[in-house]
């Protein structure tokens, strides 16, 4: 994909509203473009993780293991991202991500991420206070399903 179409794919994903047309370029140039087949493993449950991928184009299946089974617990496709805090963090892959259809994805790797957060600390302050907003609201979630757990 040329540069101005990973910008336009980049700039509809939600952990990215906030940049500028040129963090997102600065974030679109430093990212790797991929092209994968169907059937492909793209990362698997468990593993390091150290980057983020954007969906592009195609459909990928996500699936998880509870009791020793593992079984595909959705389907996401354009302009969905997989993995992103692992572009804040080091973390473990909570999932396997298989490629479903051909898919193009692009991958952004945390030490890009990383730098434009250091470039741009307005950046850096409106992505924690939308994560701060996201943990309460599976803070608040969690609270309200207590009583079908509570004897």
């Amino acid at each position: 994909m040329a540069l101005d179409d990973d910008i336009r794919v980049l700039s509809a994903v939600g952990l990215f509203q906030d940049l500028s047309g040129e963090q997102l370029r600065l974030l679109a140039f430093g990212a790797e473009n991929m092209r994968l087949t169907a059937g492909r493993e793209l990362y698997r449950e468990g593993a390091p993780a150290d980057c983020a991928f954007v969906v592009a184009a195609g459909e990928i299946d996500i699936a998880e293991t509870k009791g020793g089974k593992t079984a595909v617990t959705r389907t996401v496709g354009p302009g969905a991202i997989l993995g992103e805090y692992a572009l804040i963090a080091p973390v473990k892959r909570r999932t396997t991500a298989t490629v479903r259809t051909s898919a193009e994805l692009i991958r952004v790797n945390r030490t890009q991420f990383r730098r434009i957060l250091e470039e741009y600390p307005a950046i850096a302050h409106k992505l924690h206070a939308r994560m701060s907003q996201e943990l309460l609201a599976l803070a608040n979630q969690v609270a309200s399903l207590k009583r079908r757990f509570e004897d």
